[in-house]
């Protein structure tokens, strides 16, 4: 069998997007919180609106999501029933600290994140954490900038500590920052930040980027010093980008492209900054602080293991005609593949593309892997009793699932585990939307908020419960 026997089958999810409650039990205002609905979404997601609280007319979807907050119970024994290994979540930084810059953590919050680890190892699942899934606390983008501010450092170093002391014994896998990539693509919804006018916005990602990697290797450092068993990942939006031809310029713009988001894992896995995003900093004038301090901890406590997310594959060009055709999929410009169906939403389906993503990485890092998430985003036609039948679904993940399986069985890939995208039907981060459907379980709630939160099984519930208990040998 391809999968090792301890393999981590499982699902994933965002608080931002399923959790809801977003004030209740002293929990403070986060960025996520204030992204709203409809057409001025990606303005604020660009950080271009400082819409930092609610605005009245608009519709924010994180705010309730599919209040998991008082549902968790129910929806982790439906996880336990499809037989999940693991579960993937994320903690709200503001259910903890309210504000971010406190000294004294939020028991409340502390106590709804314990109880619901509980349930989960109830169930025999392994939870697996991220610290940072896009939220930023409100106070701290208003009060020191966001992650512009070295400061945030400390106040991350102070939440970690917090975290890995209330849950050791409780929770032994860690990814420090949801697709850290993504505060390129997406600066407002990703990391919280708001630009000045007139301020270098390329200087000012850069300079939260270092200091989100520098507070990763301090959590890194921080997790083993706490307890030697825990596990801590670095988490990448991947997905390779194609040359559009063999064009030697179209070759060349694809690698450029790809390390625009390896630089990240490259300094978390490796421990340094890798030489060409050096160079690229000197032609631009890009200062990020480096200190000799933050020099000896990136380079010391390098993480665990590499997870990352994969919905498609990417292609560029270098011709300006095929480049006036771009469209945007997943956060990420691209031309389109004429080799290559696409989602509803413009994502293109390439299962061969993960075997091949989950190659690059192990070839360039040597450590292990983790897929935490992957998954098909669609219009569900339910029936009375909630039911979907999702076989375009189920179609889309025995295809990446066999992908996945090769890169083990015949690549050689060490993989840990596999966490589907939306086990239950949330919130699109990109979008937010209920609509765009991912899950295995159908949530009775549309676009505008309206629903009755009814939780009902999918025909890919039934499907995944087999593939899980089959360790991914029947796919059929």
């Amino acid at each position: 069998m391809p999968f090792r026997k301890d393999f981590l089958w499982g699902g994933a999810t965002a608080a931002n997007q399923c959790e809801g409650g977003y004030n209740l039990d002293g929990r403070g205002l986060a960025n996520v919180d204030v992204v709203p609905h409809g057409p001025d979404r990606m303005k604020v997601s660009a950080g271009k609106l400082k819409m930092l609280e609610h605005q009245e007319g608009y519709y924010y979807p994180a705010c309730e999501a599919i209040d998991m907050y008082h549902h968790y119970k129910e929806d982790i024994a439906l996880f336990g029933e499809m037989g999940f290994k693991t579960y993937r979540l994320s903690i709200a930084w503001t259910r903890i600290f309210p504000k971010g810059d406190e000294a004294e953590p939020n028991e409340a919050g502390l106590k709804f994140y314990e109880d619901l680890f509980k349930e989960c190892h109830k169930y025999g699942i392994e939870p697996l954490v991220t610290i940072t899934h896009f939220d930023c606390p409100i106070h701290l983008i208003k009060e020191y900038g966001g992650w512009k501010n070295r400061r945030l450092i400390e106040f991350y170093k102070n939440l970690v500590t917090v975290l890995f002391t209330r849950y050791k014994g409780l929770v032994k896998y860690w990814l420090t920052f949801n697709e850290i990539n993504m505060i390129l693509h997406m600066p407002f919804m990703g990391a919280g930040l708001v630009f000045e006018e007139g301020e270098n916005e390329e200087q000012a990602k850069y300079l939260a980027a270092h200091h989100e990697l520098v507070a990763s290797a301090w959590a890194t450092k921080i997790a083993h010093e706490i307890d030697p068993e825990n596990k801590i990942g670095c988490m990448l939006a991947a997905g390779l980008t194609y040359p559009y031809s063999c064009s030697p310029e179209d070759v060349f713009e694809a690698q450029r492209k790809n390390r625009d988001n390896y630089f990240f894992i490259d300094v978390q896995s490796r421990g340094e900054y890798p030489a060409y995003a050096l160079k690229e900093f000197e032609r631009k004038g890009i200062d990020v602080g480096m200190s000799e301090e933050d020099r000896q901890i990136l380079k010391a406590h390098t993480v665990d293991f590499i997870s990352f997310s994969y919905y498609s594959s990417r292609c560029i060009s270098t011709d300006p005609e095929i480049l006036a055709k771009e469209m945007s999929g997943n956060a990420f410009k691209g031309v389109k593949n004429p080799y290559l169906k696409a989602s509803e939403w413009g994502w293109q389906i390439d299962a061969l593309g993960l075997r091949t993503t989950m190659n690059e990485l192990y070839d360039r890092y040597q450590k292990p892997l983790f897929i935490v998430e992957n998954g098909l985003g669609a219009k569900d036609a339910v029936d009375e009793n909630g039911y979907v039948e999702d076989d375009y679904r189920i179609d889309y993940l025995r295809a990446h699932i066999q992908a996945m399986k090769d890169a083990v069985e015949l690549d050689g890939v060490e993989l840990w585990g596999y966490t589907s995208w939306g086990p239950i039907d949330l919130v699109s981060a990109s979008t937010g939307e209920m609509s765009k459907r991912y899950g295995f379980i159908y949530v009775d709630k549309d676009d505008a908020g309206s629903g009755s939160l009814k939780r009902s099984k999918k025909k890919s519930f039934d499907w995944y419960k087999k593939v899980i208990a089959t360790n991914g040998e029947d796919l059929k």
